[in-house]
Formats: structure tokens, sequence, C-alpha cells
């Protein structure tokens, strides 16, 4: 028997979680220093998956699959596609970084505040999180997806409520308030999708008889499983909904901006780099697999939807005053590049989607961390209390302009490709969504240059002109986030050929061909 080394995956940081919560309550470094260590334990047998995925191999490698509730089928079933191993590889990534830039997040303020927090409970939550998402990667039994899926919304809501920013201007009573509504918002929206979805998973086990991703999938391409138009309308609305609120998709965005303000800057990394992708990966893996019929049915609603997506929180966060809120909206303006990519239908556009859900990761990890470490030296999140401070802090400055260059995806830095590619793909199918879609660059060069020059140039206010720059701690936590970004936007080859495999058999699930252009290329 081989060794389960999706499980360990998932398994290690679950068990980091329980060892972090149960270190004592007087020993908090100790605590960090552990969820430190299961985070790179996690992040080494993530890239041993990634050495041993072959992208021309199998579709789903290093399967697993036990039985589990046989009464009602369900399977304990794990596999990875490329598509499956970056994510995987990109939330490994991420968490140390997170774990290092919350080095004092929750570190508890004066004796009977009450602010004071457990530091081993906020660590712990993180690496629950990190468990459930990972796992929610590797799952190819739908409704073992499903328990992950809406697991993961319980340690989130205590990370959101029980461990916000603590930059506010109202003072400490109304920023409870605020945490708790954000939470609350978060955990009804994802609930409410949620439900949504666990009715279409109990159709589609009437109508399937089992949870098998790759058994249902097989069975509807061979015929076996002829599941009526209207049926598996109903049954992709279901799972799409619950998608495109984790995503999140224009209208049911509205709990992200509220979500990303009152959480700590490495929170609102985790929300947006790493929960948020569970959505857009999902509509790739289930949505497009097992409702192809409905997902090509559904495609101009959706191209719609998400170019009011691009737009919409573009231009938002162009008026906003809060630097979080303003990364909130340009994330939305983001996740509409990613789900125009999905549902363009080419393989240009779902390689750039693909892409782009690892690219964005890393540029918003990057420019909400730096922001999060100036946020704590100003405690102020608002954007008018900082000028000039690239006077005196030089390399945050320096490294938060990277981090938004990279957020208007500059040529040269990772995310220009995918958002490239995305356009590319939309535009060869559907020529209007990829011309109004690309106003959404020209605004998220606005809105980052507006933050810059107001934050960073200009006169040094007084409350600024003390500020340290970048300590070791915080260096080590940017540094290899700008390399990433760096190196992708030159060479982005090794995770495209990861990706490009598992997006040709995507495309072959819903038996779609890219345009052939209309004039042949000169030989």
């Amino acid at each position: 028997m081989s060794f389960p080394l999706l499980t360990a995956t998932a398994v290690l940081p679950a068990v980091g979680a329980i060892a972090t919560a149960a270190v004592p309550a007087a020993r908090r470094t100790a605590a960090k220093w552990l969820a430190l260590l299961f985070s790179l334990a996690t992040l080494v047998l993530a890239v041993v998956v990634l050495v041993r995925f072959d992208p021309d191999g199998d579709r789903y490698q290093l399967t697993e699959s036990h039985s589990w509730i046989a009464d009602f089928g369900v399977r304990y079933e794990l596999g990875v596609d490329g598509i499956a191993v970056a994510l995987i590889a990109l939330t490994a990534l991420l968490i140390p970084f997170i774990v290092l830039a919350g080095w004092h997040d929750a570190d508890p303020l004066e004796t009977g505040s009450s602010r004071w927090r457990p530091t081993q409970g906020f660590f712990a939550l993180i690496l629950a999180v990190e468990a459930m998402v990972i796992i929610s990667f590797e799952a190819t039994d739908v409704f073992l997806f499903y328990i992950f899926f809406e697991a993961m919304l319980i340690p989130m809501y205590f990370l959101i409520g029980g461990f916000g920013d603590r930059a506010h201007e109202h003072g400490e009573k109304t920023a409870a308030t605020q945490r708790s509504y954000a939470a609350v918002k978060f955990l009804l929206y994802n609930l409410a999708g949620g439900l949504i979805m666990l009715a279409a998973v109990i159709g589609l086990y009437v109508v399937a008889g089992n949870f098998s991703l790759t058994e249902i999938a097989e069975a509807r391409a061979d015929g076996s499983l002829d599941m009526a138009a209207n049926t598996e309308r109903w049954l992709f609305l279901g799972f799409f909904f619950a998608f495109a609120v984790k995503a999140p998709l224009w209208p049911l965005h509205t709990w992200l901006p509220n979500a990303m303000q009152e959480s700590t800057a490495p929170v609102a990394v985790l929300i947006t780099a790493v929960v948020d992708k569970v959505g857009t990966f999902a509509m790739l893996r289930f949505c497009l697999q097992l409702f192809p019929e409905a997902s090509k049915w559904a495609t101009p609603v959706i191209l719609v939807l998400a170019l009011i997506s691009i737009i919409y929180g573009a231009l938002l966060a162009v008026g906003q005053r809060d630097i979080k809120r303003l990364v909130a909206y340009a994330s939305i303006s983001h996740f509409g590049f990613i789900i125009m990519g999905i549902f363009a239908m080419t393989s240009q556009g779902q390689s750039g989607a693909t892409l782009y859900m690892v690219n964005h990761g890393l540029s918003t990890a990057a420019l909400m961390l730096v922001a999060g470490f100036l946020i704590s030296r100003r405690g102020s999140r608002l954007i008018a209390d900082y000028g000039g401070v690239q006077k005196v802090a030089p390399v945050l400055a320096g490294t938060f302009l990277i981090g938004g260059l990279a957020t208007l995806s500059l040529p040269g830095l990772a995310p220009f490709v995918s958002e490239f590619l995305v356009l590319v793909g939309t535009f060869t199918r559907y020529p209007v969504v990829g011309v109004i879609a690309t106003f959404g660059i020209v605004l998220a060069a606005l809105y980052t240059l507006v933050l810059y020059q107001r934050t960073m140039t200009g006169p040094v206010k007084p409350e600024v002109a003390a500020m340290p720059d970048l300590r070791v701690r915080e260096v080590l936590v940017v540094a290899p986030l700008v390399v990433l970004l760096i190196f992708l936007g030159v060479y982005p080859k090794p995770v495209a050929d990861i990706i490009d495999p598992a997006v040709k058999q995507t495309m072959s699930d819903v038996q779609k061909k890219d345009p052939q252009p209309e004039v042949e290329a000169a030989k």
C-alpha cells in the first residue's frame, strides 16, 4: 500500500492546529514557532506532491479511495490534477508567510481588556483553515468536498470576529461591533450558498446514485447517465451559486469588503488569496465537469456578471478611503477576470484563469501584507492619514509599489501573463466582452497609482516622520513574494506546464474547441 501523500498533506496542518491550540497560554512564543514549523512541514509535503505529479500522466494522480458511508455511496476519494496541484502549492506556500506576518497580531493587550485574544487560538485557526482548503482541492467525492467547503467557514468566522484589526478610528467598542457584523455577514452569505449547494448535492445523488466525481463524469461522457436538460441546469445553478458566493462574484460579493476591512492583514490574505480560490477552482472541477451542457447554457449570463464584477470592483476601488477596502474591491475585479476566463470556454482563457488564481494569490499577499505592516505602524487604515512614507521607510514603500504594480498587471510581473491570456482567450470567442473588460486594466492603474501617490509620496506627515522601515521578519515575509512575482512574470512556463494538460481535459469535458483564426499565420 503506497503512502497516502494527499491525506498527509491535509492532515499535517490539522495536527498542527490541535498541537498549537494545546500549548499552555503562558507559552505564546512556543505556539507561534510550532505553528510556523507545521506550516513549513506542510509546504515540504506540498512540494513532494508537486514533484510526484506528472503533467502528462493520468488526469487524477496520487489517488486514494476508501469506503466511508457505504449506505449512501459516500467515499473518501482524493486525487489531484494540474490545477489542484498548483493551488495546493500556492496555499502551502502562503501559510508560513501568513504566520510570520501575523506574529504579533494576536498578542494580548492590557490585562482586563475585552480585546484580549489567545495567541494559540489565532495560529491554530489558520492551520485549521489550511487543512480544510487543501483537502477541498484534493477531494474527488462531491460529498467529501462539500463537508470541508462548509467546515472552513467556522475557523474563518472566529478569525474575522475574534481576531480583528486593531487599527480603528472609532474606538474599541465600535470596532468590536463592526468585527462581529463582518464575521456574521461572511458566515450567513456563505452558509446560504452552502445550503443551496446541499440541495443540489442531494439532487445529484438522486440522479447519479453516487457522489464520485470521476464515476459521474465518466457516466456522462459515455452516455450511461443521461441527465435531463432542466435537471442539469437546476443542479448546475445550485453548485454555481455557492461557488459564486465564495469567489466572490457580483452581486454576491458584499461580504468581502467588510470581512477584509475588519480582519488583520494576514487573515485578509487568507480570505482572498486562499479561501476564495476554492470557489473558482470548484467552478472548473465541478460545474464544468459534472454539468457541461448547463455550463454552456449559463455562459452568457455568467460573462455579463463577471464583466460587471471587473468594472464595478475597479470603480469602487478608485473611490475608497480605506486601504483594506480598496484591496478588497480590487480583488472583486480580479475575480471577475478569473471567472470570465473560466467561462470563455477557450484553452487560453482557462489557462489564464488558473494561472491568475496563483498569481493573484501572490500579488494580493504581497500588497496586503505590506499594507498591514504600514497600518500597524501608523494605527490607521485611512489613506488620508499617510503621506511621504517613501522618504522615511524606502524599503517598505518599494515593496508596496511592487505589490501595487503586480495588482495592476504591469508587464514583467506575474499577473500580467495571466490577465493577458484571459483577455486573449475571451476576445477570440466573445470580442465585445473582451474589449469592455480591458477598461478594468485602466481603472486598476488608476486606483493603484493613486493609492501609492497619496500614501508614499508628497510631504512627510508628522505622524509618519518616525515610522521605522521593514524589520528582518517582515523582509522575510515580503522578499520571497516579490521574487516569485518577478520570476513568474518573466518565466511562467513552470506553472503553465502543470496546468495546461488539465485545462485541455476540462475543454474536452464541455466539448469545446478553440476558435480558429480568421487569417492564417504566415509561414
